[in-house]
């Protein structure tokens, strides 16, 4: 589990990153919103923990413009903000579960374990369509507009990512996490030039574009 908790009480944050770590997950801190919004744009996380009285971007502005964003992470709020028009609120901008301060670790951790058991079942699904792209988990079978593609191991796993994660700018380092299972940067341009590669076999003798460069970020699948 890599779980981003973003709360800018540092108390509560040491208290729910030790929590959560005991999930044998790996927890980062964010105290900022807009900061956090960026990271959850450009990071993998399987679930955030989510304040709603942040600094620079609110809670609710950060689940509902992840949304927008086709960010489907499972979004756990933890707020002090108790009324029921807060908590309706927070769930219909985005959020998937709304936990109120103070709170019970235990019950925490129950709640981040149903939301990533729910994540897990909606993940297990065979095949993954994008515009006239379809990808299928099961035979390993790529094809575009009726045209089946030869794609390479790392380059299927790396368009099954872009393909999880449509309009979502990707990082380098998420997809040496995701791809190589590397935690750190060797310091080359692999990931260029597999991006490369997949774009080639992808967009080669198809009139649209589907694989965008963001300059200084990542990558991102997105429509034309």
């Amino acid at each position: 589990m890599r779980c981003l908790v973003v709360e800018d009480d540092n108390e509560i944050a040491t208290i729910v990153k030790q929590g959560l770590g005991e999930l044998e997950g790996e927890v980062e801190v964010e105290s900022n919103g807009r900061r956090a919004y960026e990271r959850a744009l450009t990071n993998h996380y399987d679930i955030i923990v989510l304040d709603l009285m942040l600094p620079e971007m609110d809670g609710y502005t950060f689940a509902k413009s992840l949304r927008e964003k086709e960010v489907n992470t499972p979004i756990l709020i933890l707020s002090a903000l108790r009324e029921l028009d807060d908590r309706l609120k927070g769930l219909s901008m985005g959020g998937d579960d709304y936990l109120t301060k103070p709170f019970a670790m235990a019950e925490l951790q129950i709640r981040v374990k149903n939301l990533l058991k729910r994540a897990q079942k909606a993940s297990e699904v065979t095949q993954l369509v994008f515009q006239d792209l379809k990808l299928n988990r099961l035979n390993r079978e790529v094809v575009r507009a009726g045209r089946k593609l030869d794609l390479q191991e790392r380059e299927f796993v790396l368009l099954d990512l872009f393909m999880s994660n449509p309009n979502k700018i990707i990082g380098k380092q998420t997809i040496l996490k995701e791809v190589w299972n590397y935690d750190f940067d060797p310091q080359t341009n692999v990931v260029d030039v597999l991006v490369c590669r997949l774009r080639n076999k992808l967009e080669k003798d198809f009139p649209t574009r589907l694989i965008y460069t963001v300059r200084g970020v990542g990558y991102v699948l997105k429509s034309s």
